[in-house]
């Protein structure tokens, strides 16, 4: 898949577009809160990539930066980045703290 078409699967998720985006997707969403300083979110930014491309239709992959959207990453408990959570009908199914293998990400997506 070229950039252009990843960078169009992965989502850019907001304290303004989570809850239509994330909590009422009727398919599994993947959302990774990173931030710019954060050396391991940087390393894990190519797998989310990779999942998103890989996985369009199937679920929504994106991101969420918590130094611009604190609200959202307070709500949801984000003490430390990267931190990955996975949510199926709105409810959070699984907490990935770190960085992980990509089939362990597909493995909480359930594709």
């Amino acid at each position: 898949m070229s950039n252009s078409q990843t960078t169009q699967a992965l989502h850019q998720f907001t304290d303004d577009n989570f809850a239509t985006e994330v909590l009422a997707s009727d398919v599994p969403v993947l959302v990774d809160f990173w931030a710019d300083w954060c050396a391991p979110c940087r390393m894990l930014t190519p797998v989310i990539e990779n999942l998103a491309a890989d996985h369009v239709g199937q679920a929504v992959v994106g991101k969420l930066h918590v130094d611009e959207n604190p609200q959202t990453a307070s709500q949801h408990g984000i003490n430390s980045i990267p931190t990955v959570l996975v949510f199926k009908g709105g409810e959070v199914v699984e907490r990935i703290v770190g960085v992980q293998p990509q089939k362990r990400y597909e493995q909480a997506l359930g594709v």
